[in-house]
Parts: structure tokens; C-alpha cells; sequence
């Protein structure tokens, strides 16, 4: 409700805390129709939700192939319905951050061409840098850089066909940095150590590489 939005923003100011993104989920493969009106509503909802707690960004998905889809009409699909809202993502202030979340963004190609062909200066990336699952990660993140508008620093890296390894940090925060990165960095954490008492240990080492 507003009244609720209103008392977490006020909340987060009095502690000091920014409100840098809001994460949502939702599908953007469905051809035109319910499905479709279904999710454009909801993010339409969202939009709203973020524009009132003053964040910036918002998260969002694109999905994975619908039955019988090719790549090629569910990137479409994607595109479309990013462009339904992206008109009042704009009129609220808030940039729509495709993730590299899988499904039809879980290589850097199929992300870059969706976002590129949105006709929109309110639609970027959500940078995740433990997403990919390519060849060469740190290759296809800086391919993404340029167009990224948040980013999710994750502390543990996967290459195609590997076990998952410890990122290297410091090369992902030169990657943002190399490519004008000026938002937001947020540590996602993930890995199998505890997390209240590893979170304090790699935001200190991710503070300090920023």
C-alpha cells in the first residue's frame, strides 16, 4: 500500500540506508495476449512501487522459450514487452535492468541483442557476475559492461562445464570500472560459507577494490 511504501522509505532514510534497486520477477517470451497482459501488468504494478520508494533501478527478467518458441521470437517477445513499459519507467524514473538470469539472456549475445534493439534510453543491464555459465564469464561481462546500469558482484564464478571457483574481484570491479560503470555495486552473496560471518569479510574486500 502507499502507507507502507511510505513508513519503509522513511525507515531506510532514518538509517541511513539508500534504496538503490528493486528486484522483480516476471516473463517477457509470451506473444501477445493474457500471459503477456498478465506480466506487463505486473510490472507496471512494480514500476509504480519503485518510483514511490525512489529507486532507481529495477530488476527484471526475461524468461525462458516458451513451447514451440524459436530464440528468435521469444528475444522479440522480450523486446516488446519491454518497450509496453518502458514509457512509464520513464515518466517514474526508474531504469528496467534486464539480468543475465538465464533462459533466453544466459549468453551475452542473446542479452545484448534484446537490449539493442529496445527503443528506449530506460532499459539497460543488471549486471550479475556470477550469471554466465560461457566459455570465458569474465570475457562475456565485459561485453555487457557498457550497457549496465546496476550490478550484482557475486563471490564465486562458473565456467561452462566446470565447478564453480572463487571470483576474482578485483578483475570484475577493473571490468566495471574499464567500461564507465557509475551505479550502484551490490554484493549478492551466495557461496556455502555462512553468511553472517563471511558478508562483513567480502564487503570489506569489495569496499576496498571500489
Amino acid at each position: 500500500t502507499p502507507e507502507y511504501l511510505g513508513r519503509l522509505k522513511r525507515l531506510c532514510h532514518v538509517l541511513g540506508l539508500g534504496i538503490i534497486g528493486v528486484p522483480i520477477r516476471n516473463t517477457f517470451t509470451f506473444p501477445a495476449g493474457p500471459d503477456r497482459d498478465r506480466e506487463l501488468a505486473h510490472v507496471h504494478k512494480w514500476i509504480d512501487y519503485a518510483g514511490d520508494l525512489g529507486a532507481p533501478t529495477m530488476r527484471i527478467f526475461a524468461g525462458n522459450l516458451q513451447e514451440g518458441q524459436s530464440l528468435a521470437e521469444a528475444r522479440k517477445n522480450c523486446v516488446e514487452s519491454i518497450e509496453a513499459c518502458a514509457d512509464h519507467a520513464a515518466r517514474r524514473g526508474v531504469l528496467l535492468a534486464l539480468e543475465n538470469h538465464g533462459g533466453i539472456v544466459a549468453e551475452a549475445d542473446s542479452l545484448l541483442a534484446i537490449v539493442k534493439a529496445v527503443d528506449s534510453d530506460f532499459c539497460g543491464i543488471n549486471l550479475d557476475s556470477g550469471n554466465f555459465r560461457t566459455d570465458d564469464p569474465y570475457r562475456d561481462l565485459e561485453r555487457i559492461a557498457p550497457w549496465a546500469v546496476a550490478a550484482q558482484v557475486k563471490t564465486e564464478i562458473q565456467p561452462r562445464g566446470q565447478e564453480k571457483r572463487e571470483a576474482d574481484l578485483e578483475r570484475i570491479v577493473e571490468i566495471l570500472k574499464k567500461s564507465g560503470f557509475r551505479g550502484y555495486a551490490t554484493l549478492e552473496y551466495e557461496a556455502a560459507a555462512p553468511a553472517m560471518t563471511a558478508i562483513p569479510k567480502e564487503l570489506e574486500r569489495l569496499r576496498a577494490l571500489l
